[in-house]
């Protein structure tokens, strides 16, 4: 009897303790909402009782919250003359996803909280009459933020548009788009932003799009983080200091006044996630080049009346390629598809590389002139060119062809009729400067006195101004030189390119096309910030050095097939880095959506 009265005592004890802590724990963390709509944040506040010079733990909200602030601080209080104090921390933090999240125990010098509830996006449930309540079901329709791709399976290096929609009914502010790199595509925008309206379910928003061009550099599965919002939109569940007041509160909700006087809170929105499941190169392709394209046009002109071309005389071909669904740096170099037979040379002309945003695609453009010279008169016929190329809509292979081309050459003009030497072409190519002596045997004598008075004030006036003009020059030519100027040279970057070039060597040493191809693209966007190369055919163009571009269309054809490959030529062939021709900065920062 005895025991069974010492045990229930206990038992009293016991739970009269447990009360005591629930009513007054020693440490506790609370949402300010149990419910928000996705794209919001929520204010967590974690209390603790005393002092404390330790740390609270964030490792496990890390996971699934973006920790956007934090404010601590401590209050002492003194009553009956006994003093309390309290330390607080609290943190505005915007969740990864939406769903029913679970926060688990936090850790404050070894006293735990208990797990939190916090659910993201969805209907909101309970009593209606909770302004934080209906705030949240809301909000999620003020703002939305969407990301589609025009395709999901698309072909390796192959354009894929990814538009990108925000609209709002609320105004927003310091707002910006983010869309984070990814090792396995290359991204870009595509054009400008388009604003316009739309109602839906009787509520007007206003619509920005975005449209970015996505491309793959390896086939197989790719999963690319949806795009990311950040701004500051009105805070619809208070108007300042009149929150509490049903009176003030309704009276000042959707007034002018009560939109001056409402704060702001601020707006994280990811829109989901991209996966695309990109299909390697066909095994039926058999063209020198891959290029997956909507449409391909080849196109020449010829510059000259064929009929009255003489030896010696350039005979200009204007060559001009086209195609929907790729950038003009993708396109082949169009001076290697054309063949001369013997007796013509070639002198190819610097390319010509454009793009153009049409629609929901680009259109990459490579134009190019080629002087054609024959060294002896005769019929000429230039073989036909070919250029295959594959249709991403039906899934074929097709071909861009020029027909062959004839034209006869005359004899030159001067009556000689064999061979011409490079500088005798040269010499045709520029037009005749007769001597000094013949062109003023040639010229009718005339007098420098017997210009009329009037010629020499207009060149009086004209050497008057060129004088005036130099030395205005002159003076400011000096000014400029003799202020400081600010170079800022990209020592980081060329850093990190040389790093990125030495992992590509011993990825060449280790028989590995992948880790190869990859770290030689990323050498090469630093290496060329402005326009950076897209595949390997474009970073051999670049190069302009026969022996590597052998080697890198090897290993390019080595990734897509996946086929055995050794890589120590290429390592011995390809040691130094070539200069850059442009040392502006790589990255561009996005501008704001709204000012």
């Amino acid at each position: 009897m005895k025991n069974c009265l010492i045990t229930l005592c206990f038992l009293c004890m016991t739970c009269l303790s447990v009360a005591g802590y629930a009513a007054n724990p020693a440490i506790s963390a609370n949402f300010d909402r149990d419910h928000i709509g996705s794209g919001e944040t929520v204010r967590l506040l974690v209390q603790r009782n005393g002092t404390s010079n330790g740390q609270l733990d964030l490792s496990p909200l890390k996971t699934d919250f973006d920790i956007l602030s934090r404010n601590s601080g401590s209050q002492v209080q003194i009553s009956n003359g006994e003093m309390t104090s309290q330390t607080q921390v609290e943190l505005m933090l915007a969740p990864k996803h939406d769903g029913k999240i679970v926060v688990p125990p936090l850790e404050w010098n070894g006293e735990h909280t208990l797990p939190l509830e916090l659910t993201v996006g969805g209907p909101v449930s309970g009593n209606a009459s909770s302004g934080t309540q209906q705030a949240a079901s809301t909000d999620a329709q003020h703002v939305m933020l969407t990301a589609t791709a025009d395709q999901s399976q698309p072909y390796v290096q192959a354009a894929v548009v990814l538009t990108v929609r925000l609209a709002t009914d609320q105004p927003i502010s310091q707002a910006s788009l983010e869309l984070a790199p990814n090792d396995a595509v290359i991204i870009s925008q595509l054009g400008t932003d388009r604003q316009s309206s739309e109602v839906r379910n009787g509520h007007s928003y206003q619509v920005v799009e975005r449209k970015y061009l996505l491309f793959p550099q390896h086939s197989g599965h790719i999963s690319i983080e949806g795009p990311l919002l950040v701004a500051q939109v009105p805070d619809m569940r208070s108007v300042n200091g009149f929150a509490n007041d049903p009176f003030f509160a309704s009276v000042l909700q959707n007034s002018q006044l009560g939109a001056m006087m409402r704060g702001t809170r601020p707006l994280h929105l990811r829109a989901k996630a991209i996966e695309l499941n990109v299909l390697p190169r066909p095994a039926t392709q058999t063209g020198a080049t891959w290029l997956p394209a909507l449409s391909v046009k080849l196109s020449e002109t010829w510059r000259a009346d064929n009929a009255g071309v003489h030896v010696g005389d350039p005979l200009t071909r204007h060559l001009s390629l086209e195609a929907v669904g790729l950038t003009g740096a993708q396109l082949p170099d169009l001076s290697t598809l054309v063949a001369a037979p013997d007796g013509i040379k070639m002198y190819p002309d610097q390319a010509k590389i454009a793009d153009l945003s049409k629609g929901d695609s680009v259109i990459g453009s490579r134009e190019q002139d080629i002087a054609l010279i024959a060294g002896q008169p005769g019929h000429y016929t230039m073989p036909p060119v070919k250029l295959s190329w594959w249709d991403t809509i039906n899934n074929v292979q097709r071909e861009a062809t020029l027909p062959a081309h004839e034209f006869d050459v005359l004899p030159a003009v001067n009556g000689a009729g064999g061979l011409i030497t490079p500088q005798s072409a040269a010499t045709a190519k520029s037009p005749a400067i007769l001597p000094a002596s013949s062109a003023a045997a040639s010229a009718p004598s005339r007098s420098m006195l017997d210009f009329p008075v009037w010629l020499w004030i207009v060149l009086g006036c004209i050497a008057l101004s060129i004088i005036a003009l130099l030395a205005w020059w002159s003076v400011r030519l000096k000014k400029n030189n003799s202020q400081p100027r600010i170079v800022v040279e990209p020592r980081l970057r060329q850093g990190d390119a040389a790093a990125k070039f030495k992992e590509f060597h011993k990825d060449c040493m280790a028989n590995n096309p992948q880790a190869a191809r990859r770290h030689l693209l990323e050498w090469a966007q630093m290496h060329w910030p402005v326009d950076p190369p897209i595949g390997l055919n474009a970073l051999a163009q670049l190069l302009d050095d026969p022996d590597i571009v052998e080697l890198l269309r090897e290993l390019d054809r080595c990734c897509y097939t996946d086929s055995p490959w050794q890589g120590e030529k290429l390592a011995r062939t390809f040691t130094h880095q070539p200069g850059s021709d442009s040392a502006a900065p790589a990255t561009k920062e996005l501008l704001e959506l709204y000012p």
